[in-house]
């Protein structure tokens, strides 16, 4: 046994830190083994060249440690340059209770209620409204154009055109209403549960990001679902519906007292064995 190996972690105070060898073979033993298999899928010649770029990687890794392991020295460096030893530091860890100190397991830590959903939906689908109608007035001569241009995702278009758009119609006001209840009261609601989650003015995330969001996925997909709309649309008034809708809808629900969510209960509460949240009595 030599000096080298007498020393713990083959370290010679004296000439430095005996360390193994850097190879580079196992990376080329790993690329012809994925080159031998890509083959197989594309052509022999590469599994060749594969199987011959394997078998020099495993030799020369093989070569490394037999019959004798290759090693470096490392020199060592003075002990006044040296890193300090970590010096182990015994602590304690507070662990928070649910709730404890404004803790959060799940978001929201509290959320609107749902009935918000409903009357920011009724606001924002006035208001939506007002926009439309306003544009359908001023550029095409006729209040009706919107909600009948709206039901025609339903219906077929009318055989006499934008003539036919301009015309009160009662079937086309009663669907086009329909839709448009249908789809303020679903946003309304996705308004109600997301707001709380949200960072910032509910005028950014509710009035911008959301209708121009909206408006995107609508721009992108309308032509499929009903081109006659699609044609007639003008998205610089469409998008400035959305936003009015937004606006409308995120400043009702923001105002509607907010409740604290079950994450925060007792679990005997949130299981139903014990009551909670009332007065006692």
């Amino acid at each position: 046994m030599n000096t080298e190996q007498r020393h713990e972690g083959g370290e010679d105070p004296g000439q430095g830190i005996l360390l193994p060898a850097p190879t580079a073979t196992p990376m080329l033993f790993a690329l012809g083994l994925s080159l031998a298999f890509a083959g197989l899928v594309t052509h022999w010649l590469v599994s060749s060249v594969g199987a011959v770029i394997a078998v020099a990687g495993a030799y020369g890794w093989w070569r490394q440690v037999l019959p004798r392991e290759q090693h470096v020295r490392v020199p060592q460096q003075e002990p006044g340059v040296r890193a300090r030893p970590v010096e182990a530091q015994v602590g304690a860890v507070d662990h928070l209770q649910l709730g404890e100190g404004g803790h959060r397991v799940r978001l929201p830590a509290d959320m609107h209620p749902y009935t918000s959903g409903f009357r920011g939906a009724a606001a924002g689908a006035v208001a939506m409204a007002l926009v439309a109608m306003t544009y359908g007035g001023l550029f095409q001569g006729s209040i009706w154009f919107p909600v009948n241009l709206l039901a025609s995702l339903l219906v077929a278009p009318p055989a006499a055109g934008e003539a036919a758009l301009r015309t009160f119609d009662a079937a086309n006001l009663a669907i086009g209403l329909f839709i448009h209840a249908s789809l303020s009261l679903l946003v309304g609601l996705v308004y109600a549960a997301l707001l709380p989650m949200l960072p910032g003015r509910v005028v950014l995330w509710g009035g911008l990001v959301g209708p121009c969001l909206w408006s995107a996925v609508v721009w992108t997909s309308l032509e499929v679902l009903s081109p006659e709309m699609a044609e007639h649309v003008q998205w610089g008034w469409f998008v400035l519906s959305q936003i009015a809708f937004g606006l409308a809808a995120g400043l009702v629900i923001e105002r509607a007292e907010r409740t604290q969510t079950m994450q925060t209960w007792p679990l005997a509460v949130r299981a139903g064995l014990e009551a909670g949240g009332g007065e006692d009595g």
